[in-house]
Protein backbone atom coordinates (compact mmCIF):
# COMPACT_ATOMS: atom_id res chain seq x y z
CA UNK A 1 0.00 0.00 0.00
CA UNK A 2 1.61 3.25 -0.71
CA UNK A 3 1.65 6.09 1.35
CA UNK A 4 1.54 8.96 -0.28
CA UNK A 5 -2.05 10.28 0.15
CA UNK A 6 -4.45 11.72 -2.92
CA UNK A 7 -3.92 15.61 -2.00
CA UNK A 8 -0.61 16.63 -0.32
CA UNK A 9 -1.16 19.87 1.30
CA UNK A 10 1.76 21.94 2.92
CA UNK A 11 1.07 24.29 5.96
CA UNK A 12 1.08 27.60 5.40
CA UNK A 13 4.50 28.45 6.89
CA UNK A 14 5.56 26.61 4.01
CA UNK A 15 4.50 29.37 1.74
CA UNK A 16 7.58 30.12 -0.16
CA UNK A 17 9.14 33.54 1.05
CA UNK A 18 11.14 34.27 -1.55
CA UNK A 19 10.36 34.27 -5.42
CA UNK A 20 13.17 31.92 -7.68
CA UNK A 21 14.30 33.83 -10.88
CA UNK A 22 15.53 30.79 -13.02
CA UNK A 23 17.55 33.53 -15.20
CA UNK A 24 20.09 33.87 -12.71
CA UNK A 25 21.00 30.10 -13.30
CA UNK A 26 20.63 30.20 -17.38
CA UNK A 27 24.33 30.33 -19.16
CA UNK A 28 22.56 31.85 -22.04
CA UNK A 29 20.00 34.50 -20.74
CA UNK A 30 17.09 35.87 -22.86
CA UNK A 31 17.44 38.71 -25.04
CA UNK A 32 16.65 41.75 -24.08
CA UNK A 33 13.46 43.95 -24.62
CA UNK A 34 14.36 46.67 -27.60
CA UNK A 35 12.72 50.37 -27.59
CA UNK A 36 10.20 50.33 -30.11
CA UNK A 37 11.37 53.46 -31.81
CA UNK A 38 15.63 53.28 -31.68
CA UNK A 39 15.63 49.19 -31.00
CA UNK A 40 18.10 49.85 -28.39
CA UNK A 41 18.00 47.60 -25.21
CA UNK A 42 15.21 49.07 -22.86
CA UNK A 43 16.23 51.19 -20.01
CA UNK A 44 15.06 50.98 -16.38
CA UNK A 45 13.93 54.82 -17.08
CA UNK A 46 12.25 53.98 -20.53
CA UNK A 47 10.37 50.72 -18.69
CA UNK A 48 9.08 52.34 -15.65
CA UNK A 49 7.29 54.18 -18.02
CA UNK A 50 4.93 51.86 -19.10
CA UNK A 51 5.23 48.92 -15.47
CA UNK A 52 5.50 49.97 -12.03
CA UNK A 53 8.92 51.07 -10.72
CA UNK A 54 9.64 47.85 -8.52
CA UNK A 55 8.19 45.65 -11.58
CA UNK A 56 10.70 46.89 -14.03
CA UNK A 57 13.38 45.97 -11.91
CA UNK A 58 12.42 42.54 -11.86
CA UNK A 59 12.01 42.77 -15.20
CA UNK A 60 15.71 43.52 -15.95
CA UNK A 61 17.21 41.64 -12.72
CA UNK A 62 18.74 38.49 -14.31
CA UNK A 63 21.59 37.85 -11.86
CA UNK A 64 19.88 37.61 -8.45
CA UNK A 65 18.41 34.03 -8.06
CA UNK A 66 15.64 34.62 -4.68
CA UNK A 67 13.51 37.84 -4.95
CA UNK A 68 11.81 38.22 -1.21
CA UNK A 69 8.52 38.20 -1.27
CA UNK A 70 6.38 41.92 0.88
CA UNK A 71 4.84 40.53 3.73
CA UNK A 72 1.47 41.98 2.75
CA UNK A 73 1.28 39.87 -0.37
CA UNK A 74 2.52 36.67 1.80
CA UNK A 75 -0.51 37.46 4.04
CA UNK A 76 -2.73 37.40 0.66
CA UNK A 77 -1.24 34.11 -0.46
CA UNK A 78 -3.29 32.94 2.87
CA UNK A 79 -5.90 33.20 1.27
CA UNK A 80 -5.46 30.47 -1.07
CA UNK A 81 -2.03 29.14 -1.02
CA UNK A 82 -0.33 26.35 -0.73
CA UNK A 83 -2.48 24.55 -3.05
CA UNK A 84 -3.05 21.38 -3.34
CA UNK A 85 -0.88 18.84 -5.17
CA UNK A 86 -3.04 15.56 -6.08
CA UNK A 87 -2.01 12.00 -6.78
CA UNK A 88 -4.50 11.13 -9.89
CA UNK A 89 -5.14 7.57 -8.59
CA UNK A 90 -8.82 7.71 -10.06
CA UNK A 91 -7.28 8.59 -13.68
CA UNK A 92 -4.26 6.17 -13.29
CA UNK A 93 -7.22 3.64 -12.93
CA UNK A 94 -9.24 4.61 -15.25
CA UNK A 95 -6.14 4.88 -17.91
CA UNK A 96 -4.83 1.37 -16.48
CA UNK A 97 -1.63 2.87 -16.77
CA UNK A 98 1.59 2.34 -14.86
CA UNK A 99 2.71 5.86 -14.58
CA UNK A 100 2.05 7.71 -11.45
CA UNK A 101 0.19 11.24 -12.23
CA UNK A 102 0.39 13.97 -9.96
CA UNK A 103 -1.33 17.41 -10.46
CA UNK A 104 -0.78 20.75 -8.81
CA UNK A 105 -3.86 22.32 -9.05
CA UNK A 106 -4.41 26.04 -9.40
CA UNK A 107 -7.87 27.04 -9.53
CA UNK A 108 -8.77 26.97 -5.66
CA UNK A 109 -9.51 30.38 -5.38
CA UNK A 110 -12.24 32.78 -6.73
CA UNK A 111 -10.92 33.81 -9.75
CA UNK A 112 -10.60 30.45 -11.11
CA UNK A 113 -6.62 29.98 -11.81
CA UNK A 114 -3.20 30.87 -11.15
CA UNK A 115 -2.71 34.43 -12.61
CA UNK A 116 -3.93 35.83 -9.17
CA UNK A 117 -0.17 34.61 -7.94
CA UNK A 118 1.10 37.49 -9.92
CA UNK A 119 -2.01 39.77 -9.93
CA UNK A 120 -1.62 40.77 -5.99
CA UNK A 121 2.22 41.15 -6.96
CA UNK A 122 1.90 43.66 -9.08
CA UNK A 123 -1.36 45.34 -8.00
CA UNK A 124 0.46 45.50 -4.62
CA UNK A 125 3.64 47.36 -6.71
CA UNK A 126 1.02 50.19 -8.09
CA UNK A 127 -0.56 50.36 -4.88
CA UNK A 128 3.06 51.33 -3.27
CA UNK A 129 4.17 53.24 -5.66
CA UNK A 130 1.36 55.42 -4.62
CA UNK A 131 -0.80 54.51 -8.58
CA UNK A 132 -4.14 55.20 -9.17
CA UNK A 133 -5.13 52.22 -11.16
CA UNK A 134 -3.73 49.90 -13.77
CA UNK A 135 -4.48 49.13 -17.51
CA UNK A 136 -4.33 45.16 -18.85
CA UNK A 137 -5.87 43.02 -21.67
CA UNK A 138 -7.19 39.72 -21.08
CA UNK A 139 -7.86 36.76 -23.43
CA UNK A 140 -9.80 33.84 -21.65
CA UNK A 141 -10.62 36.15 -19.00
CA UNK A 142 -8.49 34.33 -16.26
CA UNK A 143 -5.89 37.33 -15.65
CA UNK A 144 -8.52 40.24 -15.69
CA UNK A 145 -10.48 38.50 -13.51
CA UNK A 146 -7.64 38.16 -11.40
CA UNK A 147 -6.24 41.55 -11.77
CA UNK A 148 -9.80 42.71 -10.73
CA UNK A 149 -9.64 40.87 -7.85
CA UNK A 150 -6.64 42.03 -6.67
CA UNK A 151 -7.44 45.46 -7.76
CA UNK A 152 -10.51 45.22 -5.31
CA UNK A 153 -8.72 44.29 -2.56
CA UNK A 154 -6.19 46.96 -2.44
CA UNK A 155 -8.35 49.71 -3.31
CA UNK A 156 -6.94 50.43 -7.17
CA UNK A 157 -8.91 51.00 -10.39
CA UNK A 158 -8.73 48.99 -12.99
CA UNK A 159 -9.19 48.80 -16.93
CA UNK A 160 -9.38 45.42 -18.76
CA UNK A 161 -9.47 45.97 -22.53
CA UNK A 162 -11.03 42.13 -23.20
CA UNK A 163 -10.45 40.10 -26.70
CA UNK A 164 -13.61 40.42 -28.48
CA UNK A 165 -14.50 37.20 -29.11
CA UNK A 166 -13.93 36.14 -25.57
CA UNK A 167 -15.77 38.93 -24.64
CA UNK A 168 -19.01 37.56 -26.35
CA UNK A 169 -18.49 33.97 -25.59
CA UNK A 170 -17.53 34.75 -22.04
CA UNK A 171 -19.79 37.34 -20.23
CA UNK A 172 -19.82 35.36 -17.08
CA UNK A 173 -15.95 36.10 -16.23
CA UNK A 174 -16.63 39.40 -18.13
CA UNK A 175 -19.37 39.95 -15.39
CA UNK A 176 -17.46 38.60 -12.57
CA UNK A 177 -14.71 41.25 -13.29
CA UNK A 178 -17.39 44.03 -13.20
CA UNK A 179 -18.54 43.11 -10.15
CA UNK A 180 -14.96 43.52 -8.33
CA UNK A 181 -15.59 46.70 -10.07
CA UNK A 182 -13.17 47.15 -13.27
CA UNK A 183 -14.13 48.49 -16.47
CA UNK A 184 -14.36 45.58 -19.09
CA UNK A 185 -14.01 46.76 -22.94
CA UNK A 186 -14.11 44.27 -25.46
CA UNK A 187 -10.78 44.70 -28.12
CA UNK A 188 -10.38 46.35 -30.53
CA UNK A 189 -12.59 49.09 -29.77
CA UNK A 190 -13.90 52.95 -30.90
CA UNK A 191 -12.20 54.27 -27.57
CA UNK A 192 -8.22 54.45 -28.28
CA UNK A 193 -6.27 55.57 -31.58
CA UNK A 194 -4.79 51.95 -31.81
CA UNK A 195 -8.22 50.48 -31.35
CA UNK A 196 -9.87 52.95 -34.46
CA UNK A 197 -6.92 51.83 -36.45
CA UNK A 198 -7.37 48.42 -36.06
CA UNK A 199 -10.82 48.01 -36.78
CA UNK A 200 -10.42 50.88 -40.15
CA UNK A 201 -8.33 48.14 -41.49
CA UNK A 202 -10.19 44.82 -40.18
CA UNK A 203 -13.51 45.75 -39.46
CA UNK A 204 -15.00 42.47 -38.81
CA UNK A 205 -11.99 41.16 -36.62
CA UNK A 206 -12.73 39.13 -33.25
CA UNK A 207 -9.58 40.63 -31.66
CA UNK A 208 -6.43 39.09 -30.40
CA UNK A 209 -3.90 39.48 -27.51
CA UNK A 210 -1.59 41.61 -29.04
CA UNK A 211 -4.69 44.04 -29.83
CA UNK A 212 -5.91 44.49 -26.54
CA UNK A 213 -2.13 44.91 -25.24
CA UNK A 214 -1.92 48.25 -27.42
CA UNK A 215 -4.95 49.68 -26.65
CA UNK A 216 -3.97 48.71 -22.74
CA UNK A 217 -0.92 50.32 -22.83
CA UNK A 218 -2.02 53.48 -25.16
CA UNK A 219 -4.78 54.01 -21.92
CA UNK A 220 -1.60 53.62 -19.25
CA UNK A 221 0.60 56.11 -21.10
CA UNK A 222 -1.47 58.71 -21.91
CA UNK A 223 -3.55 58.28 -17.93
CA UNK A 224 -1.57 60.03 -15.25
CA UNK A 225 -1.29 57.90 -12.13
CA UNK A 226 -1.46 54.26 -14.05
CA UNK A 227 0.88 52.05 -15.51
CA UNK A 228 0.39 48.59 -17.95
CA UNK A 229 0.26 45.64 -16.17
CA UNK A 230 0.66 41.89 -18.15
CA UNK A 231 -0.53 38.39 -16.49
CA UNK A 232 1.83 36.58 -18.99
CA UNK A 233 5.25 36.41 -21.28
CA UNK A 234 7.02 39.31 -19.04
CA UNK A 235 10.37 37.59 -17.06
CA UNK A 236 8.48 39.52 -13.42
CA UNK A 237 5.37 37.42 -14.06
CA UNK A 238 7.29 34.55 -14.23
CA UNK A 239 9.01 35.37 -11.71
CA UNK A 240 5.94 35.73 -9.60
CA UNK A 241 4.75 32.65 -10.32
CA UNK A 242 7.39 30.54 -9.51
CA UNK A 243 5.05 29.84 -6.18
CA UNK A 244 3.86 26.84 -8.02
CA UNK A 245 6.65 25.46 -9.09
CA UNK A 246 8.45 26.00 -6.04
CA UNK A 247 5.69 24.50 -3.63
CA UNK A 248 5.14 21.51 -6.12
CA UNK A 249 8.89 20.83 -5.24
CA UNK A 250 9.08 21.50 -1.59
CA UNK A 251 5.38 18.65 -1.60
CA UNK A 252 7.10 16.10 -3.61
CA UNK A 253 10.92 16.21 -1.56
CA UNK A 254 8.46 15.29 1.49
CA UNK A 255 7.52 12.13 0.55
CA UNK A 256 11.01 11.69 -1.97
CA UNK A 257 9.32 12.22 -5.48
CA UNK A 258 10.92 12.71 -8.17
CA UNK A 259 9.21 13.45 -11.64
CA UNK A 260 10.52 11.83 -14.63
CA UNK A 261 8.12 14.42 -16.99
CA UNK A 262 6.70 17.71 -16.35
CA UNK A 263 3.97 18.79 -18.58
CA UNK A 264 2.36 22.63 -19.01
CA UNK A 265 0.09 24.31 -21.03
CA UNK A 266 2.01 27.36 -22.91
CA UNK A 267 0.11 30.70 -24.48
CA UNK A 268 2.48 33.59 -23.10
CA UNK A 269 4.24 31.19 -20.64
CA UNK A 270 3.23 32.69 -17.19
CA UNK A 271 1.82 29.12 -15.70
CA UNK A 272 4.58 26.97 -17.17
CA UNK A 273 7.03 29.23 -16.15
CA UNK A 274 6.18 28.84 -13.04
CA UNK A 275 5.84 25.51 -12.29
CA UNK A 276 9.15 24.06 -13.85
CA UNK A 277 11.31 27.04 -12.71
CA UNK A 278 13.21 24.90 -9.74
CA UNK A 279 13.05 21.92 -11.55
CA UNK A 280 14.82 24.10 -14.66
CA UNK A 281 16.91 25.71 -12.05
CA UNK A 282 18.27 22.21 -11.01
CA UNK A 283 18.58 20.70 -13.86
CA UNK A 284 20.56 24.50 -15.54
CA UNK A 285 23.03 23.74 -12.14
CA UNK A 286 23.74 19.78 -13.64
CA UNK A 287 21.77 18.79 -9.98
CA UNK A 288 19.32 17.02 -11.43
CA UNK A 289 17.81 16.33 -15.01
CA UNK A 290 13.31 16.07 -16.12
CA UNK A 291 12.01 16.27 -19.33
CA UNK A 292 10.19 19.54 -19.59
CA UNK A 293 7.60 19.45 -22.14
CA UNK A 294 4.99 22.48 -23.35
CA UNK A 295 1.99 21.76 -24.78
CA UNK A 296 0.33 24.43 -27.28
CA UNK A 297 -2.77 24.80 -29.55
CA UNK A 298 -2.08 22.99 -33.38
CA UNK A 299 -4.11 26.94 -34.27
CA UNK A 300 -1.74 28.92 -32.25
CA UNK A 301 1.99 27.25 -32.43
CA UNK A 302 4.29 29.67 -31.19
CA UNK A 303 6.75 26.96 -30.17
CA UNK A 304 6.80 24.26 -33.01
CA UNK A 305 5.72 26.16 -35.66
CA UNK A 306 7.20 29.78 -34.76
CA UNK A 307 9.98 31.99 -35.65
CA UNK A 308 12.50 32.51 -33.15
CA UNK A 309 13.16 36.49 -33.69
CA UNK A 310 12.95 39.84 -32.97
CA UNK A 311 8.85 40.56 -32.76
CA UNK A 312 6.42 43.48 -31.12
CA UNK A 313 4.60 42.20 -28.25
CA UNK A 314 1.75 43.70 -29.71
CA UNK A 315 -0.81 44.31 -32.91
CA UNK A 316 -0.04 47.84 -32.60
CA UNK A 317 3.79 48.16 -32.43
CA UNK A 318 3.74 50.55 -29.33
CA UNK A 319 5.32 48.12 -26.98
CA UNK A 320 8.81 46.94 -26.81
CA UNK A 321 10.15 43.99 -29.65
CA UNK A 322 10.89 40.68 -27.53
CA UNK A 323 12.97 38.59 -28.95
CA UNK A 324 10.77 34.75 -28.57
CA UNK A 325 9.31 32.02 -31.01
CA UNK A 326 6.71 34.24 -32.59
CA UNK A 327 3.91 33.69 -35.45
CA UNK A 328 3.95 37.41 -36.16
CA UNK A 329 2.06 40.39 -34.11
CA UNK A 330 -0.35 40.45 -36.72
CA UNK A 331 -1.41 36.46 -36.41
CA UNK A 332 -5.30 36.59 -35.38
CA UNK A 333 -6.46 32.95 -34.20
CA UNK A 334 -9.26 31.62 -36.06
CA UNK A 335 -12.54 32.26 -34.41
CA UNK A 336 -13.14 28.55 -34.02
CA UNK A 337 -10.23 29.22 -31.66
CA UNK A 338 -12.30 28.16 -28.29
CA UNK A 339 -9.40 26.93 -25.88
CA UNK A 340 -7.34 29.83 -25.04
CA UNK A 341 -3.60 30.03 -25.33
CA UNK A 342 -3.92 32.79 -28.11
CA UNK A 343 -1.33 34.69 -27.37
CA UNK A 344 1.20 34.93 -31.24
CA UNK A 345 4.58 34.24 -28.95
CA UNK A 346 6.25 32.79 -25.87
CA UNK A 347 7.72 34.01 -23.08
CA UNK A 348 11.69 35.20 -23.91
CA UNK A 349 12.69 33.43 -20.84
CA UNK A 350 11.23 30.20 -22.38
CA UNK A 351 11.95 30.86 -25.95
CA UNK A 352 15.36 31.21 -24.90
CA UNK A 353 15.29 27.71 -23.13
CA UNK A 354 13.79 25.83 -25.47
CA UNK A 355 16.44 27.28 -28.39
CA UNK A 356 18.74 25.69 -26.50
CA UNK A 357 17.08 22.50 -26.19
CA UNK A 358 16.38 22.40 -22.15
CA UNK A 359 12.71 21.44 -23.04
CA UNK A 360 10.44 20.37 -25.71
CA UNK A 361 7.27 21.54 -27.19
CA UNK A 362 4.21 20.24 -28.83
CA UNK A 363 0.73 20.82 -30.21
CA UNK A 364 -2.47 19.41 -30.11
CA UNK A 365 -5.76 20.33 -31.50
CA UNK A 366 -8.92 21.37 -29.65
CA UNK A 367 -11.14 18.74 -30.35
CA UNK A 368 -8.88 16.45 -28.44
CA UNK A 369 -8.12 18.53 -25.91
CA UNK A 370 -11.56 19.12 -25.18
CA UNK A 371 -12.22 15.00 -24.94
CA UNK A 372 -9.38 14.68 -22.76
CA UNK A 373 -10.98 17.82 -20.44
CA UNK A 374 -14.31 15.59 -19.96
CA UNK A 375 -12.88 12.17 -19.45
CA UNK A 376 -10.70 14.35 -16.42
CA UNK A 377 -14.26 15.91 -15.55
CA UNK A 378 -15.73 12.60 -15.16
CA UNK A 379 -12.71 10.64 -13.53
CA UNK A 380 -11.11 13.05 -11.15
CA UNK A 381 -13.95 15.13 -10.44
CA UNK A 382 -12.91 19.03 -11.68
CA UNK A 383 -13.84 20.62 -14.46
CA UNK A 384 -10.72 21.99 -16.05
CA UNK A 385 -10.37 24.74 -18.06
CA UNK A 386 -9.74 24.80 -21.16
CA UNK A 387 -5.73 26.21 -21.13
CA UNK A 388 -5.39 23.75 -18.74
CA UNK A 389 -7.04 20.89 -20.67
CA UNK A 390 -4.04 20.90 -23.28
CA UNK A 391 -1.62 19.91 -20.45
CA UNK A 392 -4.10 16.83 -19.36
CA UNK A 393 -4.38 15.90 -22.85
CA UNK A 394 -0.34 15.56 -23.15
CA UNK A 395 0.09 13.69 -19.64
CA UNK A 396 -2.46 11.23 -20.45
CA UNK A 397 -1.44 10.36 -23.94
CA UNK A 398 2.14 10.09 -22.22
CA UNK A 399 0.41 7.70 -19.67
CA UNK A 400 -1.59 5.51 -22.49
CA UNK A 401 2.24 4.92 -24.01
CA UNK A 402 3.45 4.02 -20.77
CA UNK A 403 0.89 1.55 -20.58
CA UNK A 404 1.70 -0.09 -24.00
CA UNK A 405 5.90 0.14 -23.01
CA UNK A 406 5.17 -1.10 -19.70
CA UNK A 407 7.33 2.12 -18.57
CA UNK A 408 6.66 3.45 -14.92
CA UNK A 409 7.19 6.88 -15.45
CA UNK A 410 6.16 10.13 -12.78
CA UNK A 411 4.02 12.51 -14.56
CA UNK A 412 3.87 16.18 -12.81
CA UNK A 413 1.16 18.82 -14.69
CA UNK A 414 0.05 22.18 -14.34
CA UNK A 415 -3.71 22.16 -13.76
CA UNK A 416 -3.66 25.78 -13.97
CA UNK A 417 -7.95 26.45 -13.14
CA UNK A 418 -11.38 25.46 -13.66
CA UNK A 419 -13.90 25.88 -16.39
CA UNK A 420 -16.77 26.94 -14.80
CA UNK A 421 -17.20 30.04 -16.99
CA UNK A 422 -15.84 28.65 -20.33
CA UNK A 423 -19.41 26.56 -20.44
CA UNK A 424 -20.02 27.99 -24.13
CA UNK A 425 -17.05 26.08 -25.27
CA UNK A 426 -17.72 23.00 -23.68
CA UNK A 427 -21.36 23.02 -25.10
CA UNK A 428 -19.57 23.94 -28.77
CA UNK A 429 -17.92 20.07 -28.14
CA UNK A 430 -21.31 18.60 -26.54
CA UNK A 431 -23.14 20.10 -29.35
CA UNK A 432 -20.24 18.32 -32.21
CA UNK A 433 -20.30 22.21 -33.59
CA UNK A 434 -16.48 22.17 -32.36
CA UNK A 435 -13.70 22.02 -34.93
CA UNK A 436 -10.02 21.95 -35.59
CA UNK A 437 -8.38 24.29 -37.84
CA UNK A 438 -4.16 24.00 -37.96
CA UNK A 439 -3.24 27.16 -39.95
CA UNK A 440 -1.54 26.59 -43.07
CA UNK A 441 2.05 27.72 -44.33
CA UNK A 442 0.47 30.18 -46.14
CA UNK A 443 -1.61 31.67 -43.49
CA UNK A 444 1.39 31.99 -41.36
CA UNK A 445 3.63 34.01 -44.00
CA UNK A 446 1.98 37.09 -43.63
CA UNK A 447 3.02 37.25 -40.47
CA UNK A 448 6.47 36.13 -40.35
CA UNK A 449 6.96 38.57 -43.38
CA UNK A 450 6.15 41.56 -40.95
CA UNK A 451 8.69 40.44 -38.55
CA UNK A 452 11.05 43.46 -38.03
CA UNK A 453 14.80 43.12 -38.97
CA UNK A 454 16.50 43.68 -36.08
CA UNK A 455 20.23 43.67 -35.82
CA UNK A 456 22.04 43.52 -32.57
Amino acid sequence: MEKIPYKIYLNENEIPKQWYNVRADMKNKPAPLLNPGTLKPMTLEELSGVFCSELAKQELDDTTPYIDIPQEIRDFYKMYRPSPLVRAYCLEKALDTPAKIYYKFEGNNTSGSHKLNSAIAQAYYAKKQGLKGVTTETGAGQWGTALSMACAYLGLDCKVFMVKCSYEQKPFRREVMRTYGADVTPSPSNTTDVGRKILAEHPDTTGSLGCAISEAVEVAVKSEGYRYVLGSVLAQVLLHQSVIGLEAKTAMDKYGIKPDMIIGCAGGGSNLGGLISPFMGEKLRGEADYEIVAVEPASCPSFTRGRYAYDFCDTGMVCPLAKMYSLGSSFIPSANHAGGLRYHGMSSVLSQLYDDGLMTARSVEQTAVFQAAEQFARIEGILPAPESSHAIRAAMDEAIRCKETGEEKTILFGLTGTGYFDMVAYQKFNDGEMSDYIPTDEDLKPGFDALPKVEL
